[in-house]
């Protein structure tokens, strides 16, 4: 250990405090540390923290005289799993662990949602690579003993002390496995990139986004009762006969022609796919090949049909691989492509691909198959895909075009009044896809309705609460923390993140909901000059709009089921803010709660307040119970908080309980106790299908499409309707002969829209049958017309750049706030990237070797930029020598852009977003 050493230590040992722990590596310094010293380190964690007793652990061993304690040090952080940590003292350059400051100051300002919001058991095994093994078990320690909400904020302790550099970038990726609400707030990590974007930027640069459309349903296509594997699929594949109605529904795409083929949900349109993909595959004569990419857009259908495909396919000796956001990370798409028969895709990953030139063009496929195909519209990944597609067609291109297929249950007349307008909707559908023909099966329909059947549907109207004692207590609480979270903008005289028009919302709705997050996101970009208070502001912000949340959840389940469950749910949310941190705002909240709690619980159990819905869902599964009592029932519900307090309602009550009731819902996770992993959903649904005493299922939209169900007989619509797909996917659900489907709703409304629907769904399957008598050339020639006239508005939207502002500005450190440079003095090169000319830039920046330098183009990258200003260095960007210069290259989300005149100031996340005047790199203002 020299001197120099022991200066470092004392220079960066603010760092080694943050970091350590120092309990975890006691054991590892028993050589150098006597057991008076060990005892006191402990006791300072236990009264005092744990950044205390790191601080007293340095104190002692920067005292330390004997040989060896050094490196003694750097072994124990080794062995403990600060692998971070070890490396920085190791080479005494701490910018990794810097790097990771906004990542912290976001998670503690983000804490309280974080701990309503995340179960930490779910995402343990995702994040416990950067974690400490100790840290593992502490927090699932915390969470037996003091509960979810309390685990949680253990876990968030954990992160803030994480040295490893991936930290957020896991905590992001099994926040979107777990389909977590907390992800769309996590957004300091974009989301998974392709990783051949990032050959030059390296995360310097600016890439594309991958965006996963994630939805509440986990679909797992019916490949038909006896046709194809299921959701659970097996790793030996039984060839089976195809029924002469999926043959039909094939035989034009046989023929090569783009088609859409629209089949009822349950029919098995991914095994008609297989048989397409298998006979256009074998039609290539010896030494040519075709290449297939099968599009999923949800990430469980992805999962699933990956294996389905794989399953069916790598017997006949074909190859098949797949890529989604979850994996792009890990693979080059390029590769994926060049060495598989079928590829298996979430249709962003090509979408970016083609965009930084991974992939070249689609004339690199020869099928494209597009599932839930109704999608291709507005700016959605496939309508971006085809958006391609027909550039290279109506551009006069030579190259081949893959033949495109497209599966739906209903493509769908969007806002049509007629059929001449729904005939015109699906035309642009089939304009967008470029197909022109519409498969749906015709000579087979016995054949097809002896599979799937229609069940007869039935709309009851019936009757809310008279008087809602539940409610008015509840709105006063909700108004009362409403004024509280706009107090904190009195106080500093801003009105800013929605707060203003809180009177414009009605309590216990969706549009609700939808201001809480709107807020919570709004929260997440907040800034002041005083950080200190900006995080004390956030935070209480967050805690209030958590506490807002749930008051609206309860509202919600009180209109629909009991106000004891409602009040239930509340009472277990509060202790688990109890057993949690229960700061000052929370145990504020608690007490007003606490206040109103006996006459919550007074109205709750008075039997003239029962919910008037309930009687009536009663009497329907009674009365249906009685004329078959070997029915099966699927009762959809909106939220998975009433899915629990029906569940707990119908086996309270001694005239349902006989039904035995199970449960199914997503994936997504708004807290920590909804949310079912695909293992659960898929044990659910087998104990439906097998156990004969599991009479009802209640369910979320995840059982809307692809769960084959083939036994249901009853669906019950519990003040549950969306549009005709939507409804044409439910109704699929009960597919036994003789089947009903209710709807139970007291809003007149919604009965009113369904019977639209139904009226719809006649005139779509009118327009298509019109459409089917057209001669195909003359539908071919309309379909030519749309896409020459939507390309013509197309490229004249695209040509429409925003005016850029010529006045110049300043670009200040983002964490420091000080001087970089001025815009006039930014210049572009190759289109994307930017770079800084004059020499007094030079001085603002210090440099230090990349540690992965890599060559790309014209690019080399050889080091990284940060701001000069001791105490900040803040990641600037890279150093790179382009052609015969060596420049660096900035990216815009390391400053602030100040106005020089007004000294307004504004963050940019992208370059793209930034409208300044700029100015091509020119090789003359370089000096000689």
């Amino acid at each position: 250990m020299t001197a120099e050493e022991r200066r470092n230590l004392r220079a960066f040992q603010d760092y080694v405090i943050k970091i350590l722990d120092p309990t975890y590596i006691l054991s590892y310094m028993s050589p150098w540390f006597k057991d008076d010293e060990v005892q006191y380190i402990r006791a300072e964690k236990n009264n005092k923290g744990t950044m205390e007793a790191a601080s007293l652990f340095l104190k002692f061993l920067l005292e330390l005289e004997e040989e060896g304690w050094f490196r003694g040090f750097l072994d124990a952080l080794a062995h403990a799993g600060y692998s971070g940590l070890y490396e920085a003292i190791e080479s005494w350059d701490f910018q990794t662990i810097e790097r990771l400051e906004e990542y912290r100051s976001l998670l503690k300002r983000l804490q309280p949602e974080f701990k309503t919001t995340v179960n930490p058991k779910d995402i343990l095994p995702e994040v416990s690579k950067c974690l400490i093994s100790q840290e593992c078990e502490e927090i699932m320690q915390v969470c037996s003993n003091k509960g979810l909400m309390a685990g949680a904020e253990k876990m968030v302790e954990c992160f803030l002390r994480s040295d490893k550099e991936n930290w957020p970038k896991t905590l992001k990726l099994a926040l979107d496995k777990e389909e977590s609400k907390f992800s769309e707030l996590w957004t300091v990590d974009k989301g998974a990139k392709n990783i051949d974007v990032k050959v030059l930027e390296d995360d310097e640069m600016e890439t594309s986004d991958i965006q996963i459309f994630y939805k509440e349903e986990s679909e797992c296509q019916n490949l038909s009762q006896n046709s194809c594997p299921s959701s659970e699929v097996s790793h030996i594949y039984t060839p089976v006969k195809p029924r002469n109605y999926q043959l039909e529904l094939a035989l034009p795409a046989k023929e090569g022609k783009n088609t859409i083929i629209c089949a009822p949900t349950g029919c098995g349109k991914t095994f008609v796919s297989l048989l397409i993909c298998e006979h256009h595959l074998k039609k290539f004569p010896q030494g040519q090949k075709g290449k297939v990419v099968f599009f999923a857009v949800q990430l469980p259908v992805y999962e699933q049909q990956k294996s389905v495909f794989s399953n069916y396919f790598e017997r006949l000796g074909y190859k098949v691989a797949g890529v989604s956001g979850a994996t792009s990370e890990n693979v080059s798409v390029k590769q994926i492509v060049e060495n598989n028969d079928i590829i298996i895709l979430t249709p962003q990953i090509l979408v970016n691909s083609l965009k930084n030139g991974t992939i070249p063009s689609l004339s690199v496929f020869t099928l494209m198959i597009f599932d839930e195909c109704h999608n291709t519209g507005k700016h959605h990944p496939y309508n971006m895909i085809m958006f391609n597609y027909l550039d290279q067609k109506l551009g006069g291109s030579s190259d081949p075009l893959p033949q495109v297929i497209g599966l739906t249950a209903s493509v769908g007349i969007g806002d049509a009044k007629s059929t001449a307008e729904a005939v015109e909707y699906i035309c642009r559908l089939c304009a967008s896809l470029d197909t022109s023909v519409i498969a749906t099966v015709k000579d087979n329909l016995e054949e097809l309705e002896g599979v799937v059947y229609k069940p007869q549907k039935f709309f009851r109207k019936v009757e809310s609460r008279t008087t809602d004692g539940f409610k008015c207590i509840i709105s006063q609480l909700m108004r009362e923390t409403e004024s509280l979270a706009k107090s904190i903008f009195d106080e500093i005289g801003t009105i800013t993140l929605g707060i203003s028009q809180i009177r414009n919302r009605e309590f216990g709705t969706q549009k609700y909901e939808q201001w809480i997050v709107t807020v919570q996101k709004a929260c997440t970009v907040f800034q002041l000059p005083d950080k200190d208070e900006e995080s004390r502001i956030c935070k209480a912000l967050f805690l209030y709009t958590s506490h807002l949340r749930k008051y609206n959840d309860a509202l919600i389940i009180n209109e629909h089921a009991r106000m004891k469950d409602a009040l239930d749910y509340l009472k277990d949310f509060f202790t688990n803010v109890r057993a949690a941190g229960f700061d000052e705002i929370e145990q504020d909240l608690t007490r007003r709660f606490e206040e109103k709690l006996q006459k919550l619980e007074s109205v709750s159990m008075d039997p003239s307040n029962e919910n008037p819905k309930l009687k009536d869902l009663c009497f329907i599964l009674q009365e249906e119970y009685h004329l078959n009592p070997e029915s099966r029932t699927i009762l959809f519900v909106k939220t998975r908080a009433l899915v629990d307090a029906l569940k707990k309602w119908i086996e309270e009550n001694s005239e349902l309980s006989f039904l035995k009731p199970g449960i199914l819902t997503g994936r997504g996770k708004t807290n920590q106790n909804t949310g079912m992993t695909l293992p659960a959903q898929k044990c659910a649904l087998d104990a439906f299908r097998t156990n004969g005493d599991k009479k009802i299922l209640i369910a979320t939209s995840v059982a809307d499409e692809g769960i084959d169900i083939a036994e249901c007989n009853l669906v019950i619509l519990y003040e549950y309707v969306g549009n005709v797909i939507k409804m044409i996917q439910t109704r699929g659900r009960g597919r036994a002969r003789g089947s009903k489907c209710f709807l139970l709703t007291s809003n007149a409304v919604v009965i009113e829209k369904e019977k639209i629907n139904i009226y719809k769904e006649k005139m779509m399957n009118d327009s298509i049958s019109m459409l089917q008598t057209w001669n195909e050339a003359v539908f071919k020639e309309k379909v030519l017309q749309i896409q020459i006239q939507e390309k013509v508005i197309r490229d004249s939207q695209g040509k429409v750049e925003p005016v850029p502002d010529k006045e110049n500005k300043k670009l200040l450190c983002r964490k420091c706030k000080a001087f970089a440079c001025y815009t006039v003095d930014i210049r572009v090169v190759e289109e994307c990237h930017y770079t800084v000319v004059g020499d007094a830039f030079r001085k603002c920046f210090v440099s230090k070797l990349h540690p992965k330098p890599k060559s790309f183009g014209y690019f080399e990258k050889r080091a990284k930029i940060f701001c000069a200003r001791p105490n900040c260095s803040h990641d600037w960007g890279i150093h790179v020598k382009y052609k015969i210069f060596e420049i660096p290259v900035i990216k815009i989300e390391s400053f602030v852009v100040e106005d020089i005149a007004t000294g307004a100031q504004k963050l940019y996340a992208k370059w793209k977003d930034f409208h300044f005047e700029k100015i091509p790199f020119d090789a003359k203002e370089m000096p000689k």
